[in-house]
């Protein structure tokens, strides 16, 4: 390490290598943090979470229950031991609370004044933040199952909603209607996602095994069909244009644009070129997939080497995006998670369940015994880690 700050102060290295550096090792020592609880509020399974892009401070949460939740994840106590409380919550007795369960939450992108929940009760509601009363409602006549508003957009304010309907519906925020709908899926609509680099791209996961890519500016809208097999006639043809051999349930760009991750009931996860909509083929395994509706995941964001975190049964999964490579498994939950989201300014994961709990996962601090030597404390760490960190005299 000393070896790369001399560079850096030399000018040798580039500033955000050491960053990325730092970055990569913590996520690689993700570990359960038993000195930080989640308070737990819901009274049923969690299955959607969100923190805010703005500070990165505060959390919303979403249960079957319909209720939402609000969190501060900062330890204003300075205690080493403290629980992240809850703010403010949309509870049962609350006259716009959710009917039945909150699918999605998430935050408007450029101000945490306001946010937005969608649920079973074929709902889209757009929340006042401080008031804690509805703004706006938008109602449809088919189960909501995903909705997302793109974190970048600035010239519209459009959010994508899934519904067990077909049709992919844009809701405009400005007129409080509905202005586009996209044609072309043929079963539900299972998770939508707007590209984080292009505010015109939209992505689409459906029950029918499709994921599509839209450009919301074009009157025909389809860009691409994701094909599993790129194309290649000799494949059968019943999987011809699909993405996955089941159900596509959850879509996550990686945090540059440039890639979209996709898992399906066929327990495949795969990754495409958002730009050819080529799939990759890079191999992740089996990525155990029992959830018959959205499944939300998550992946890294400033690291060495990317990362992506998908809920697998009661465990998170935590996968090398370009390689394939499983890194760990963590285990803390009893029951399926259903929702996973990431902090990119400490690395730090938070997870949902259906044990009605969240957990925060945070890196951990290695501090070797004094009876151990270097070689012992080093077989401990990961050799991502052990790279990532060399001190010799070579890397200056």
């Amino acid at each position: 390490m000393l070896g790369f700050l001399s560079a850096r102060q030399a000018g040798l290295e580039d500033p955000r290598r050491f960053r990325r550096a730092e970055s990569t090792r913590r996520v690689l020592g993700l570990e359960l943090n038993k000195d930080r609880d989640v308070e737990r509020i819901h009274s049923s399974g969690v299955n959607t979470l969100d923190i805010e892009p703005v500070e990165r401070r505060y959390m919303l949460s979403g249960g079957s229950d319909g209720v939402i939740v609000l969190y501060d994840l900062e330890n204003s106590s300075r205690q080493p031991y403290y629980t992240c409380k809850a703010v403010c919550s949309v509870g049962r007795n609350h006259p716009d609370v959710h009917k039945y369960s909150v699918e999605t939450v998430q935050w408007y992108p450029h101000d945490t004044g306001m946010f937005t929940s969608s649920s079973f009760d074929k709902t889209l509601k757009v929340w006042d933040t401080n008031t804690l009363q509805t703004a706006d409602v938008f109602n449809f006549e088919e189960t909501v199952y995903s909705h997302h508003m793109s974190p970048v957009a600035t010239k519209h304010c459009l959010v994508a909603v899934g519904t067990r309907g077909p049709k992919v519906q844009l809701c405009d925020l400005k007129s409080g209607s509905c202005s586009h709908i996209l044609q072309g899926h043929k079963q539900e609509i299972l998770a939508v996602s707007w590209s984080p680099r292009y505010d015109h791209i939209l992505a689409t996961a459906s029950a029918d095994s499709r994921v599509k890519l839209w450009d919301v500016r074009r009157a025909s809208g389809c860009l691409i069909t994701l094909d599993q097999n790129n194309g290649e006639k000799s494949q059968a043809a019943e999987s011809a244009n699909t993405a996955h051999n089941g159900k596509v349930n959850g879509l996550c760009f990686t945090s540059d644009g440039l890639h979209l991750l996709t898992v399906g009931t066929d327990n495949r996860m795969r990754l495409w070129n958002s730009s050819s909509g080529e799939n990759t083929l890079v191999n992740y395994g089996k990525v155990c997939n029992n959830s018959k509706k959205g499944l939300k995941f998550t992946v890294s964001c400033g690291c060495s080497s990317e990362f992506v975190f998908v809920p697998y049964g009661s465990t998170i999964a935590v996968y090398t995006v370009y390689s394939g490579e499983q890194i760990t498994m963590l285990k803390g939950h009893y029951k399926s998670v259903d929702c996973c989201v990431f902090q990119s300014n400490f690395q730090e994961l938070y997870s949902g369940s259906r044990d009605c709990n969240i957990l925060a996962w945070v890196p951990s601090l290695y501090e070797p015994l004094p009876e151990e030597d270097e070689t012992k404390t080093k077989s401990r760490l990961n050799p991502a880690f052990e790279d990532a960190w060399s001190s010799s005299d070579e890397e200056g």
